[in-house]
């Protein structure tokens, strides 16, 4: 069979590109699937068409496109990322430390911020059992791991509240000018606390 009745048995002319004869042969053979001699005809046909478009290549008669030659010419070089500064820090570190969005950290700023101002016109207590459970739910939100958001809030809480008291004992004066008392301070350190914690742990 001449290389011309190769072509002609996939029905496509010699100027046709590789995507143009693979498409043709994998036509023929899912119509004539059924057909076995049909369908090694297929296949020798475009075997000969393979080996005859390879020789071609080899004595220079195709041209062959620069992006089969050159290769790496098209493929773009990976953008170099910035190295990230928890890259070297501890796994277990990189594990516990999120990065989070901009409404990860507002809305839980927004939130305190407003039991904070319930705690100083109102009941700190009251304000801080909401605290705790705004803390609770944006923990528990990123991994539902409601042990681990307990253990990180209760953590929180205490932090805070030793914070506050401490940290108020050192400003008795400038506390009773602005008409907070010591609780209420306690709170508003506990609260910033919080929302540390839930919005840049996991």
């Amino acid at each position: 069979m001449s290389d011309q009745n190769h072509y002609a048995k996939l029905g496509v002319d010699e100027s046709a590109s590789f995507e143009e004869i693979q498409e043709a042969r994998n036509r023929l053979v899912e119509q004539h699937s059924g057909d076995r001699r049909q369908v090694e005809a297929i296949e020798v046909a475009y075997d000969a068409i393979l080996m005859d478009r390879l020789r071609l290549r080899q004595e220079g008669k195709i041209k062959v496109p620069d992006v089969i030659r050159f290769p790496e010419r098209t493929v773009e070089p990976p953008a170099k990322l910035a190295p990230t500064p928890s890259a070297n820090s501890p796994d277990w570190l990189q594990r516990m430390v999120d990065t989070p969005s901009r409404t990860d950290i507002l809305l839980p700023a927004g939130l305190f911020l407003v039991t904070g101002l319930l705690s100083v016109l109102s009941s700190p207590q009251l304000a801080l059992a909401l605290g705790v459970g705004f803390n609770l739910y944006f923990l528990n939100r990123k991994e539902r791991k409601f042990g681990r958001s307990l253990l990180l809030t209760l953590g929180g809480l205490v932090g805070g509240v030793f914070l506050g008291l401490q940290l108020g004992q050192f400003f008795p004066q400038p506390l009773a000018a602005a008409g907070l008392s010591l609780e209420a301070f306690a709170s508003l350190v506990t609260f910033f606390v919080l929302w540390l914690i839930s919005s840049f742990l996991r």
